[in-house]
């Protein structure tokens, strides 16, 4: 019996800044972030929107495709957390009205957090074959103005339902793991915002990719050429190529070249590089973007995937793609989103920015934006109040 994701939806916010209005406004050449990042656009999320409203509606499409009948299990993976003691899930479980016999728990451990899910998901289901689970994983990457991780900020939100015999990806048995406790990027209860060390983060991310793979490799016995495609955790879109390029000098192969690089990864960034980084979301969303666009048929494909959470936990996995996985996706959902999504200019961006929540607890409510199906409308109390549109 496979075990697998048969559904996979993305949501991104309806609002983005053009990187090269970013660039303009820092006083930096373009190419900084449109080449050496990767990145063009970044996704802002409105004030009334947050990472319970962007799960809530990338998962509403999975719900309404296939009901809630059948779901013992949601969790819920996000490091922007909206309570210091209330799960998270247990909004979106309110907000999708799904069963009260539906587990309802929040996970953390950086942008790994979802594969954490998954894998504990996969666990649950191969154990009660007739059930499924739905995994969440949204974020909003936020840092200091001006800083160098400014460029990189995003947001966005995946969902996952695992069951038996998945229509999308079967997951496979095997994984390798590397775990080890630095401090490249953390973010304190009292701040809004991240803290990174940028180079010594890439540094850590790569050698926990060959740790991760090599352990990986030791279980399967497969090889790099195992796979058809790869999928990389994405702070900014030109990491899946240094990843990529240490994974060949780690197996002993020659260094890709920029063709090759994009004929491997290409169809796996394209979403990335319109939203920026999205934290536990990451990953699947570079799955999401390869399902979606890549035009060669992958039925019976082998995809390497490989996830990372700075502080750290790295895993390096695989699955592969269903036969007719085409006709379980939501790809002209996505499609539509990002066609219709709005462009801020700079002022607008740092107005948003700047938009604090208040925190003495008092009645305050939200104008409303453009958000997908629900929308933070306010507080109460010290309430969180949403509402489905």
């Amino acid at each position: 019996m496979n075990v697998g994701i048969d559904r996979l939806s993305f949501y991104a916010p309806s609002y983005f800044l053009d990187l090269h209005k970013l660039a303009a406004a820092r006083g930096v050449d373009k190419d900084k972030y449109v080449l050496g990042l990767g990145q063009e656009r970044m996704a802002v999320p409105p004030p009334d929107e947050d990472v319970v409203t962007m799960a809530a509606s990338a998962a509403l499409p999975i719900v309404e495709a296939g009901g809630a009948g059948d779901l013992d299990l949601l969790i819920f993976a996000t490091e922007t957390g909206v309570d210091q003691s209330k799960a998270a899930a247990l909004f979106v479980h309110g907000l999708l009205e799904l069963p009260s016999s539906c587990r309802a728990i929040e996970m953390k451990e950086a942008c790994y957090g979802a594969t954490a899910a998954l894998q504990l998901a996969c666990a649950w289901v191969a154990a009660h074959p007739e059930r499924s689970a739905l995994i969440l994983g949204a974020d909003i990457a936020r840092y200091d103005l001006r800083s160098p991780g400014e460029p990189t900020q995003g947001a966005g939100a995946i969902a996952m339902r695992i069951a038996a015999n998945p229509r999308i990806l079967a997951i496979d048995p095997e994984h390798g793991v590397h775990a080890e406790d630095v401090m490249d990027f953390w973010r304190p209860n009292y701040r809004e915002e991240a803290l990174v060390d940028g180079q010594y983060s890439t540094r850590v991310y790569l050698a926990s990719l060959v740790s991760a793979w090599e352990r990986y490799r030791a279980a399967s016995g497969r090889g790099l050429d195992a796979f058809r495609r790869p999928c990389f955790h994405l702070p900014f879109t030109r990491m899946a190529e240094k990843a990529q390029m240490r994974l060949h000098r780690a197996a002993g192969l020659p260094a890709p070249t920029p063709e090759d690089l994009q004929r491997i990864l290409g169809d796996s960034l394209g979403y990335n590089r319109n939203t920026g980084n999205t934290y536990a979301a990451s990953l699947y969303e570079g799955l999401v973007s390869l399902l979606d666009t890549c035009p060669e048929d992958l039925g019976g494909a082998r995809v390497g995937l490989y996830s990372y959470g700075s502080g750290c936990m790295a895993e390096f996995f695989s699955g592969v793609v269903q036969p007719g996985y085409r006709e379980a996706l939501f790809a002209a959902r996505h499609r539509a989103m990002f066609d219709a999504r709005i462009e801020l200019d700079y002022q607008q961006y740092e107005d948003i920015f700047h938009l604090a929540l208040p925190k003495d607890g008092g009645e305050h409510a939200f104008a409303q934006y453009r958000t997908g199906s629900f929308r933070f409308a306010g507080l109460s109390q010290h309430k969180r109040i949403y509402e489905a549109l």
